[in-house]
């Protein structure tokens, strides 16, 4: 496998791992991306998360479309559905939904 080419341009090069961290208040905006990196920067990210017991989900593509959203910026309507998908699966894990989102019996 080859070097990436020199000139393209640094998202084209970059392949170290992404990371992202979000939040959600549970209110009616949409969540925020409140982290994001590469290489050190991500495995900081997610030595953090680990530490204080966040749950991690791994999903590339949707890494990589959230990495390109500024911190404090709401997440793109295109990754409304990956990421509703995402905080369910840690609602879930975590038994514990915000106020007016519990799931319906």
């Amino acid at each position: 496998m080859s070097d990436p080419d020199p000139r393209a341009p640094e998202s084209a090069r970059d392949t170290r791992q992404v990371a992202v961290a979000l939040h959600y208040d549970g209110d009616e905006a949409p969540p925020k991306v409140v982290a994001s990196g590469r290489g050190a920067v991500a495995e900081q990210i997610l030595a953090l998360a680990f530490a204080n017991g966040v749950r991690v989900r791994e999903d590339a593509n949707l890494a990589e479309i959230l990495a390109a959203v500024d911190v404090d910026a709401e997440i793109p309507l295109e990754a409304f559905a990956a990421v509703a998908e995402i905080l369910a699966y840690v609602y879930r894990a975590n038994g514990h939904w915000p106020e007016g989102l519990e799931p319906q019996p």
